[in-house]
């Protein structure tokens, strides 16, 4: 089985529940879709872009924000046999342009507010046919979704699919250096919504509130809803603590996924007091979970003083494993503060030395994975993919480390290890502790040249909004909470750059202060 055919199990079992909602803050629009419905869009999408000549194998583009048109060209792209390639709507030209290069798409679906973007475009992107967008607009002058599905008829393609087969190709955000094209198959997306729909306990009745944004692999997310037929509700634009909490009371939401920025963002509302819980019934929320990065363990202890009955859990994948749900916490471990989690029932999980043989307990070294989520590789590169995958085993350039009860620590990432006068330093150590200081909003720690040390310590702090502090304060606290060869030389108070899916903007920080 695989995700395309889920679809047509919950059209056929849950035809009138309802599968997507769309919320626009900006505008109070809301908009939904049935099982039945959506799967019966779906099929008139892939059987229109059959009837084209979209063929098993070429490529297709889709540019937007989070919505149910997205999501309809996603899974009408994957009926037809044919690969959708996700971008992300903060790419450049220049990226498009490099993404088309690799990619060849033949059809490209992109929203309105891109579509001057797309018409400059189009003479560098000659392998593209058509062109159609999400929404019916004067802006462009392509086709629009409803014109394009009118050409199909509403029945199954009936297409064979391939499960090992590619069917995604997902280029990842670029933050260091050009964008890597990922080559997802129907079996490792069918892995990812097995593995979130088992480890989240998700049942029929669940509704998640999906804010992360589609493009990126972050989508298992909904996949993991999606296995047992329960409801996503997809915000758009921008999103508040306020708009948060108003939706998990309008909608019911049971499951929140937040990224570390949304987190900090509603704890500051709630101890402020600008947002009062008592004022809103949110009695169906009963679990959170948070990944992208090492969590913070001061942010779900701050979570549960807020909310004691909530469930939390912590999460962990990337790109070339399709996405979270690799390792995680379980709700009946929230207690093991700053742990990750342990290898989820389809995955095995090994840390290992530069030589791969694995290290002792408690020691750091880089996780390696095993498991069907496995990308089939980089597209038409097999120097990085043999370089990445081997002997079956995923090489992630996580840094981590595993506890005498088979617990999984996330310690940082490779390129950001910090060696200072030959101490190995792991930035996302120090950030743990000077998050915890009144009036941090958030933290990122660098290593700055230093001809002496080689590199030394640097924290970029971005202040709470009112919060007065010093550089004198934040050194005097690291003095009594860190080791000496750990504590910061520098601080800098400035924003602390963040991409759409959460994860710190190192290289924006070294290319600024190194």
């Amino acid at each position: 089985m695989n995700i395309v055919d889920l679809l047509e199990k919950n059209a056929r079992l849950y035809p009138h529940d309802t599968a997507f909602v769309e919320i626009r803050p900006l505008s109070t629009n809301r908009s939904e879709t049935s099982w039945q419905i959506f799967h019966q869009r779906t099929n008139r999408l892939a059987n229109a872009l059959s009837n084209r000549g979209v063929q098993k194998g070429q490529t297709v583009f889709l540019l937007g924000r989070n919505s149910l048109r997205w999501l309809e060209c996603y899974f009408g792209v994957l009926k037809t046999g044919a690969w959708i390639v996700p971008l992300n709507f903060r790419f450049t030209d220049q990226d498009i342009r490099y993404c088309a290069q690799i990619a060849c798409p033949v059809a490209f679906f992109f929203d309105e507010e891109y579509a001057a973007r797309i018409q400059t475009l189009k003479d560098s992107l000659n392998s593209v046919k058509q062109y159609v967008c999400l929404q019916e607009t004067d802006r462009s002058s392509s086709a629009s979704l409803e014109t394009t599905m009118v050409e199909g008829a509403e029945e199954s393609p009936g297409l064979p699919i391939v499960d090992q087969r590619t069917c995604a190709l997902y280029f990842t955000s670029g933050t260091t250096g050009q964008p890597k094209p990922v080559c997802i198959s129907h079996r490792n997306l069918f892995c990812t919504a097995l593995t979130e729909g088992h480890n989240n306990q998700i049942q029929h009745q669940d509704s998640l509130l999906m804010m992360p944004p589609l493009y990126h692999l972050a989508i298992g997310h909904l996949l993991g809803v999606l296995i047992k037929g329960g409801k996503t509700v997809l915000l758009t634009e921008r999103i508040s603590p306020q708009f948060i909490l108003e939706t998990i009371q309008s909608e019911k939401i049971t499951y929140v996924f937040l990224l570390v920025p949304w987190a900090l963002d509603l704890l500051e509302a709630l101890e402020k007091k600008e947002i009062i819980p008592e004022n809103y019934d949110l009695s169906s929320w009963r679990f959170t979970q948070m990944g992208a990065q090492p969590i913070p363990a001061s942010i779900p202890r701050r979570l549960k003083a807020i909310f004691p009955h909530m469930c939390f859990d912590a999460t962990y994948g990337l790109s070339e494993s399709a996405g979270p749900g690799v390792i995680h916490l379980g709700v009946e471990n929230e207690h093991e503060e700053g742990a990750t989690g342990k290898e989820s029932l389809s995955w095995s999980a090994r840390i290992v030395d530069m030589e791969g043989s694995d290290v002792e307990t408690g020691q750091v070294g880089e996780l390696i994975l095993k498991g069907d989520g496995v990308m089939n590789g980089y597209y038409q590169n097999p120097k990085l993919t043999d370089e990445t995958i081997k002997e079956g085993w995923l090489h992630t350039g996580d840094l981590a480390k595993r506890d005498k009860k088979g617990f999984i620590y996330l310690v940082d990432r490779k390129k950001d290890l910090i060696i200072s006068g030959g101490e190995n330093i792991y930035p996302a150590e120090v950030e743990e502790v000077i998050i915890q200081y009144s009036g941090i909003y958030d933290v990122a720690v660098i290593g700055t040249p230093d001809e002496r040390m080689g590199e030394i310590v640097t924290a970029v702090i971005q202040r709470q909004s009112g919060a007065t502090l010093n550089e004198a304060d934040i050194l005097e606290f690291c003095e009594k909470n860190l080791p000496r060869y750990k504590r910061p030389r520098f601080i800098i108070f400035d924003q602390v750059p963040r991409s759409l899916t959460g994860k710190i903007e190192k290289t924006k920080l070294r290319e600024k202060y190194c």
